[in-house]
């Protein structure tokens, strides 16, 4: 019974991700097809023969090139900016005793039950009244400070015995430098698992930098690609949209790829233990 369970559980997976993959792979497939083969009445997955107009096209009217490097950007400094400030908020939070330390943790996770919307007309105001507006502190600044990064951090050092830092600080090592010298490179898996939500979360943001980028300049590629949708008056080109959401999915595939191995076999092994 056991057996047939499995089974069917291995079943459900396999479909549910199916069910998941082959859009993406039709919109991959139709972004090398010519006009003429997307609107045949064959329905086919594999381009023949494999035409790559649909990307000349967008890279000469849609300006990707400077969209790919705005996101690209902002979505490295935020990420960079959050695991550094979650990390040094989690050890502390962690390791030290203050004045407030509970309720100032409540509050951080409290603000993760905050729908991000809500967020919006403040956040905004804030920006505007520092002239952030239309300028790249403005996509970047609000990312750098996540609660479900802080409290990632901090169970992950909570996670991790101190015998190698109170042996380190008997050496003469200051707090930081255990930190960064014994608990940063023990977290190696949390840290990367974080980086990989922050980059995605950032790289698909849409709400946000439609409200506070007004130049075309600043636009990032959801942004753009809307825009871009909505450049078709009469005929949408399918082709050249499916190749531009090509190239705005591509990206995060391969972080979560290339960061895989740490966010599958450590993070859900549940890190050190004592």
């Amino acid at each position: 019974m056991n057996k047939v369970f499995k089974i069917l559980g291995y079943f459900i997976l396999i479909i549910g991700a199916l069910s998941m993959l082959l859009p993406f792979v039709y919109m991959l497939c139709l972004s090398f097809m010519t006009d003429k083969q997307i609107f045949t009445q064959t329905v086919s997955f594999l381009p023949d023969p494999i035409s790559f107009e649909n990307y000349k096209y967008v890279v000469k009217n849609a300006n990707i090139f400077r969209y790919f490097i705005n996101s690209m950007f902002v979505a490295i400094a935020t990420t960079i900016g959050q695991v550094i400030i979650s990390a040094l908020a989690g050890y502390g939070f962690s390791r030290f005793e203050f004045k407030y330390k509970e309720l100032l943790f409540v509050l951080i996770i409290i603000s993760m039950m905050i729908p991000p919307q809500v967020n919006i007309v403040p956040l905004f105001y804030i920006m505007k009244e520092f002239h952030f507006i239309d300028t790249y502190y403005a996509l970047i600044i609000p990312g750098l400070f996540g609660g479900f990064g802080v409290f990632m951090m901090r169970q992950w050092f909570n996670s991790m015995p101190k015998d190698m830092e109170a042996s380190a600080k008997i050496d003469g090592c200051s707090s930081f430098e255990v930190f960064y010298k014994i608990a940063l490179p023990l977290s190696v898996p949390a840290l990367i698992t974080l980086a990989i939500f922050t980059f995605i979360t950032t790289w698909n943001s849409f709400m946000w930098p439609l409200i506070v980028t007004n130049s075309d300049a600043l636009n990032t590629l959801p942004l753009a690609l809307a825009k871009f949708k909505g450049s078709f008056r009469e005929i949408t080109d399918w082709g050249a949209l499916t190749a531009f959401s090509a190239v705005c999915s591509l990206p995060v595939i391969i972080v979560f790829l290339l960061g895989r191995k740490y966010f599958i076999n450590d993070i859900l092994s549940g890190g050190i233990k004592e």
